[in-house]
């Protein structure tokens, strides 16, 4: 990147305004300014925001500052670690050095000589600088082991996209950092409500309809929403970061899996079999549909997917209380959940024609409809503290689960259910429209019908509520009577 555009960047991001992120920019504050030192994790999902929290709460100030260069190897690292160093500390030679545990050290002495006082170290992208065999992580432990962690004035805060890497290397490590690690922070994409302050902190003139939409496409990403131009609808936007000749987020998918996974293929293998089947797959099912080995490898990959965010695991009803039932494992469902990737396979790949104004002219389309009812649905799964606040079970023990029929004939399934303590289940609907959902006599029929096949299937003896999540409620007829209790799009901004 060219230095002056670097420095440029650096000034506009630093000019915006922090949206959301109280609760971690206050942790993050309190933590640069203890009396002891801290080793602290930063990690989430790439684009949620990271990199900008950090900045924000150091306020810029840091006695030095290295971002890992991806795909680089371990002597380019070091020269880019070289001119962090000549940059922070005004040094009039260009030493490079011959390997990280000789970096830190030369770090390590040129913070002896600043003067009293808190200094905060941040280091971005950490695990694009533990390339292959390259004795970072070891050499990592020692500066903190040998000498950062037995003073009091060092704030190192480490960061990357690469959650797995950053859990099995940092927060579980089992070698030299064990324990290390002094605080964690979890940075999750933009809820609903943050996105409408981010919107009006911006000058976006978005209902929440529209709002909602912007989710079920961007899911929530800070990134994704500060590249949209506030004179443009929803749809315009879509079309330009998307569609346009010279689209802005064209090549995201690539770059978003290559950047996070060292060995990516088998990643888009498996979250492109998931695509195709909204309600989620077994593991057995992904092997057929990805055309993948069924072993330790495939293992590593979907845990790496939902550590970073991308899927989910949820059980079907009942299956945790089978501990030691031996269909619970292969009776586990695995979700595609990311919005952007699910956007990505239903309208990117589908725009065969190169059309700039697909989103636009999709609109409305049978693919359109098919796409905004799973991604509704995906939105309230994100919502569910929302959901079970607007229920007014908040303070209640609750397990969110599905359930499919084990009859061939009926296939039945219900997507979630929210198993309550209080021996109650709230069997849960979720339905995008446009106005208030009409429920019509087949409808009606296959609900009962859904209702009893669960019954007899699963033998619960629980209450049973009919509960509807929808943009603007249920409308009322001779076939809503059985619609116990309601949600709509208004209360997942809570």
């Amino acid at each position: 990147m060219d230095f002056l555009y670097f420095c440029a960047e650096n000034i506009i991001a630093m000019e915006k305004k922090l949206i959301g992120r109280n609760a971690e920019y206050k942790a993050l504050t309190n933590y640069f300014t203890s009396k002891g030192s801290e080793f602290i994790a930063v990690y989430g999902r790439r684009r949620v925001g990271k990199t900008f929290l950090i900045r924000k709460a150091a306020n810029d100030q840091f006695a030095f500052f290295l971002t890992g260069a991806h795909e680089v190897p371990k002597n380019e690292q070091l020269i880019n670690f070289a001119i962090a160093i000549q940059k922070h500390f005004k040094t009039e030679r260009l030493e490079i050095p011959k390997n990280w545990i000789l970096a830190f050290y030369e770090l390590s002495k040129h913070l002896e000589a600043l003067p009293k006082g808190n200094k905060i170290i941040f280091i971005d992208e950490l695990p694009w600088l533990s390339t292959a065999k390259s004795g970072f992580v070891a050499a990592l432990e020692n500066f903190w082991n040998s000498w950062a962690s037995l003073r009091d004035d060092i704030k190192l805060v480490v960061c990357g996209s690469a959650t797995s890497w950053m859990i099995d290397n940092l927060i579980h490590s089992r070698g030299g950092l064990h324990n290390s690690i002094t605080h964690q922070i979890v940075l999750e994409p933009f809820t609903l409500n943050e996105c409408e302050a981010y919107f009006r902190a911006y000058g976006f003139s978005y209902s929440r309809r529209q709002i909602a939409e912007c989710y079920m496409v961007m899911g929530g990403i800070p990134y994704y929403m500060s590249l949209m131009d506030k004179s443009k609808s929803v749809a315009q936007n879509v079309d330009m970061l998307f569609f346009a000749s010279n689209a802005s987020l064209k090549d995201e998918f690539s770059e978003l899996y290559h950047a996070l996974f060292k060995k990516a293929n088998t990643h888009i293998q498996v979250v492109t079999a998931l695509a195709t089947k909204g309600k989620g797959l077994t593991r057995q099912e992904i092997v057929k549909a990805a055309n993948v080995t069924d072993n330790g490898a495939l293992s590593t990959v979907l845990e790496e997917l939902e550590k970073c965010g991308f899927i989910r695991t949820y059980e079907p009803f009942g299956n945790l209380q089978k501990a030691t039932d031996k269909r619970q494992k292969s009776d586990t469902l695995f979700q595609l959940i990311d919005f952007y990737t699910l956007f990505y396979f239903d309208f990117i790949v589908q725009n065969k024609y190169h059309d700039e104004q697909f989103w636009t002219t999709s609109f409305n389309s049978p693919i359109h409809n098919a796409w905004s009812g799973i991604a509704f649905e995906r939105l309230c799964l994100a919502h569910l503290p929302q959901i079970k606040k607007t229920l007014g079970i908040s303070g209640v023990q609750t397990l969110a689960c599905s359930w499919r029929s084990s009859s061939t004939k009926k296939n039945s399934q219900i997507d979630l259910l929210i198993d309550r303590k209080d021996e109650t289940i709230n069997i849960c609907e979720m339905k995008y429209s446009k106005g208030k959902y009409e429920i019509d006599q087949a409808y009606e029929d296959t609900l009962n019908d859904r209702l009893t096949t669960f019954v007899q299937e699963t033998g619960t003896k629980k209450t049973l509520l009919l509960t509807f999540v929808t943009t603007e409620g249920v409308k009322q007829n001779a076939h809503s009577e059985g619609v116990q209790c309601e949600v709509v799009l208004d209360e997942l901004f809570e």
